[in-house]
């Protein structure tokens, strides 16, 4: 053992070590070192495991480190960053790759542009155990080449290898029981080809711009997806069923229809939907804008009924799943009914 003032340690555990400064030439450090500079900089100074050499004794002083400290760990102990280490590989899947452990914690970031899955019964599981910790962000939420979908942290400097363990063993029972897919993964976006419909006389007579083909077309190649094709009918129910008809002739992906989403009686489009052989998976959603939003299948090919608000608000219930057809989820009802929780957007 490193002489010295042992400041903490158990037996058959881990004995932390205080060092003066001065003395501490040739020797790895216990823990990464911080430096603040109010304003400038705030970051590591020293890394874990960094050998302190003579031209290091001033600028640890700079940061107040009179001692630093030596750690010998049990054999039933990790250090923080090869724990945190270790829960980030245990649960990361595809589409993620981790950076290198920085006091405590490491963060899966999303690869490329895609949807978020987590599973949030594993989240809550790790979080229950305790000194370790499992931030995620909300499965399917869009993620950014190079954004976060999770983080794990150690909260002491040293932690019980079981608790690591136990992570471990929740990953791999829940890979065992889903083909091998991790709890945490992000999806990539499929690339659609896309049909799109707008409704409505005033549109197709030419009396007003179309607004609704731009404010689509932009949502979808935001994914990485295309608007193939785009039609226009009038509010006639009949006109309409045949252009979806038109549009399924073409073995487009994904069939939009625009306009004429109300209860006004002059309002085609939902019957239209109905009447082309669609099967509904719900017309109306919990979540204001886009409660009008008509949710539908006609065989593997999902449709769409959009109300107007897609033309103008920036988040919808349009937005919500669109993203989630585009990372190939097939919506359920189920789906519908919990966007209610946090569905009020305006």
């Amino acid at each position: 053992m490193i002489e010295g003032k042992e400041t903490s340690g158990k037996a058959g555990g881990s004995v932390l070590v205080e060092v003066p400064v001065r003395e501490a030439i040739g020797m790895r450090l216990a823990h990464d070192l911080t430096q603040i500079l109010p304003g400038k900089f705030k970051g590591r100074l020293f890394k874990k495991g960094h050998v302190v050499t003579e031209a290091d004794i001033p600028n640890l002083l700079d940061i107040g480190k009179e001692h630093i400290y030596i750690l010998e760990l049990g054999a039933d102990e990790l250090h923080e960053d090869d724990a945190a280490e270790r829960m980030a590989q245990a649960l990361t899947g595809d589409g993620i790759a981790t950076n290198e452990p920085h006091e405590g914690k490491v963060n899966l970031k999303a690869v490329e542009l895609g949807l978020a899955y987590v599973e949030e019964t594993i989240v809550r599981a790790i979080n229950d155990i305790g000194e370790i910790a499992l931030a995620t962000v909300r499965s399917n939420t869009v993620l950014q080449a190079g954004k976060s979908i999770a983080a794990t942290r150690v909260i002491p400097l040293v932690v019980n290898k079981a608790k690591v363990e136990a992570v471990e063993r929740l990953a791999a029972e829940y890979r065992a029981a889903n083909g091998g897919q991790a709890p945490l993964r992000v999806e990539p976006f499929r690339k659609l080809k896309v049909g799109l419909l707008t409704t409505g006389g005033e549109v197709f007579s030419g009396r007003i711009q179309d607004k609704f083909g731009p404010a689509v077309r932009a949502k979808v190649e935001a994914f990485g997806s295309e608007i193939a094709e785009q039609r226009f009918a009038p509010d006639d129910r009949q006109i309409i069923v045949k252009e979806i008809h038109y549009l399924l002739e073409q073995r487009y992906d994904m069939i939009l229809v625009t306009g004429g989403m109300s209860v006004d009686p002059d309002d085609r489009t939902p019957g239209a939907i109905k009447a082309s052989g669609a099967r509904i998976v719900s017309y109306g959603t919990p979540m204001l804008p886009g409660s009008m939003l008509l949710m539908g299948y006609i065989g593997e090919v999902s449709i769409m009924g959009l109300p107007g608000c897609v033309m103008h608000d920036p988040y919808t219930s349009f937005d919500v799943l669109l993203p989630r057809i585009l990372a190939g989820q097939t919506i359920v009802r189920d789906d519908i009914v919990q966007m209610g929780y946090g569905g009020l957007q305006s």
